[in-house]
């Protein structure tokens, strides 16, 4: 599978199977966030058009969303928040422990790794892991740095779900055939590099710099208006 994936996403076993569009599978963390912030301030129910606000889409796209969870809310009185928070939690794998692995632990894996929110969302980082014998050793909060050749005992001693790619550019493809080989299954690549997977392995990428770039360009945009 290349970066980002394509098709669709099916339910979790047990529950139809349900084949949901990787275009709604993106905006359900959207829908999360913003029932998280409401729900902050003790409001019951939401209307799709005020999820709908929240989240930058319109109203019918999120109706359209939800029904794959087979959430319709009330005429005239919307959504559950806390329902629906459970309903897409649920969807997301977010009501189980995924173990994580950290491979590369330069600054941005320092970062990763010191992150508290991963904890708060159910993944639970079990083991961080670099090449550089130097690094190995090193204690970052509750756990050691381990050897990039632990990567296969580790995944199989912690049954690591998800491994992250924190390494420069030309190590990302190495690291990803060893995740893969380890039998980890769902892959998150923070390096600069296009790599590739094997089919049935899940691949998602985040590139700062093009995120960055994209910015720049909004950036000048505005600065172009101002200046006209």
């Amino acid at each position: 599978m290349d970066e980002g994936g394509t098709g669709s996403a099916e339910g979790p076993p047990g529950r139809g199977h349900r084949r949901i569009p990787e275009a709604t599978v993106a905006r359900l963390p959207l829908y999360l966030r913003c029932l998280l912030e409401v729900a902050e301030s003790k409001t019951v129910t939401i209307s799709s058009e005020r999820l709908a606000e929240m989240a930058g889409v319109n109203a019918a796209k999120v109706r359209k969303d939800l029904s794959y969870l087979g959430s319709y809310g009330t005429r005239g009185v919307g959504y559950d928040v806390e329902y629906l928070l459970f309903q897409i939690s649920r969807e997301l794998g977010l009501t189980q422990d995924w173990p994580v692995v950290i491979v590369g632990i330069g600054n941005l894996g320092h970062a990763l790794a010191n992150y508290r929110g991963f904890g708060a969302r159910g993944f639970r980082v079990v083991a961080l892991v670099d090449a550089d014998g130097s690094k190995v050793g090193e204690q970052i909060g509750e756990l050691r740095v381990r050897h990039l050749e632990d990567l296969p005992a580790i995944a199989a001693e912690e049954s690591v779900a998800i491994g992250v790619i924190a390494t420069p550019a030309g190590a990302a493809q190495d690291v990803a055939d060893r995740l893969v080989h380890a039998g980890v299954s769902s892959i998150l690549n923070f390096a600069p590099a296009l790599i590739t997977v094997p089919e049935g392995v899940s691949l998602r990428k985040v590139d700062l710099s093009i995120e960055l770039q994209i910015l720049s360009f909004y950036q000048q945009r505005r600065a172009g208006v101002v200046a006209s």
